[in-house]
């Protein structure tokens, strides 16, 4: 299926903007967005892994066929060509990676162009897309599937019209998706145990670009009236480093996993990574509870939405006793946090290595 309307597949409408969940006519899907996540380097790591994250996703898209006996083996390697590398540093993925690190063969990741008549996937992120067609293959070749890369909002994703009729496959972080690519999950956690950090602040957030026309910037605002948020990022000159970023959100009891748009599944590693991972309760601001439960379980974080007024809101943070407290935590139990964006470079060839087990390349 070559898509007809990419606008209509990151949901731009009045209805998307206002936050309605209902899903749109496009039957496939999309779940999972790119925030700055207080660096723009991660930014970066995270886009370049959504590339290769195409792969694992393909299994579920892609079933072997039944019998042949070559369910996870390849004659032929299958090979992925990223049309253009989404940072400015392309990693070195020549030679056979993803045996060479994990034992892992019948699967060859490119950049290189020249091999545009062998690849079987052809991958374009949007924010490498420039304006015009003269920089993208003059044609699709037969039995060629091309994916439409995106980790953005639909506020955040614009020019798309021109590339309608363009595209095989979309990629993003909807669940109604061709390739679905979400922020984190929830894995089984095997150890059943509980790990709440010690607590020496109420709120934090870490904030990167402020915009006072957003709908999280008018929340903060009001809600700053009645508790003190410790806020770090580059918004506030407190950028945090690498190392310094989950063990500074730990000390606080609560976070401000505040989306910088509403959108249906635009749920990001505000909720994943901040919050979830780091071992605080989010307080989240992004599409309705109803969105949230399907990625997390309802008593794991608290929604702006549940209260009349953000002064009730603030009240329900500051008297929370330690019994209630540790309820938002009985998730652990059964769950542990993960994400795409903390996946180092040779992860990601693992991921795609991993992937080729299961996609056979007569099917593509």
């Amino acid at each position: 299926m070559i898509l007809g309307g990419l606008s209509s597949l990151t949901g731009i409408s009045s209805d998307t903007q206002r936050g309605n969940s209902q899903p749109t006519s496009m039957p496939w899907a999309l779940s999972l967005r790119w925030s700055p996540w207080g660096r723009p380097g991660l930014k970066v790591l995270v886009t370049a892994v959504v590339f290769v994250t195409t792969l694992w996703n393909l299994r579920f898209f892609l079933k072997p066929s039944k019998g042949s006996g070559e369910d996870t083996k390849h004659k032929e390697p299958l090979v992925i060509l990223v049309w253009e590398w989404p940072s400015k540093q392309v990693p070195n993925v020549s030679g056979d990676v993803c045996r060479e690190l994990y034992g892992i063969t019948g699967c060859q990741l490119t950049t290189e162009r020249q091999l545009l008549h062998q690849a079987n996937v052809v991958v374009f992120p949007h924010s490498r897309l420039q304006p015009g067609r003269d920089r993208l293959p003059k044609e699709r070749l037969p039995g060629q599937n091309w994916v439409w890369a995106s980790l953005e909002s639909p506020s955040n994703t614009r020019a798309l019209a021109e590339w309608n009729q363009t595209f095989n496959w979309v990629m993003t972080y909807r669940q109604d998706s061709d390739i679905f690519i979400p922020y984190g999950k929830l894995v089984p956690n095997q150890s059943a145990t509980v790990n709440i950090p010690a607590k020496t602040n109420l709120v934090s957030w870490v904030i990167s670009n402020y915009h006072r026309t957003q709908k999280r910037a008018e929340v903060y605002k009001n809600l700053s009236r009645y508790l003190h948020v410790d806020i770090y990022g580059k918004a506030n000159n407190k950028p945090l480093c690498k190392d310094c970023l989950l063990a500074t959100i730990s000390k606080s009891k609560f976070y401000l996993a505040f989306e910088n748009s509403i959108h249906r599944d635009y749920i990001t590693e505000k909720l994943w990574r901040n919050s979830l991972l780091a071992g605080t309760v989010p307080v989240v601001l992004g599409p309705p509870r109803s969105n949230y439960e399907q990625f997390v379980p309802s008593d794991s974080f608290i929604h702006i939405n549940d209260f009349a007024s953000l002064e009730e809101l603030a009240t329900f943070l500051k008297t929370m006793n330690s019994s209630r407290y540790q309820q938002f935590f009985s998730w652990q139990r059964r769950f542990k946090a993960t994400g795409q964006w903390m996946l180092s470079e040779q992860s990601q060839y693992c991921w795609a290595g991993r992937t080729l087990w299961f996609v056979t390349p007569s099917l593509l």
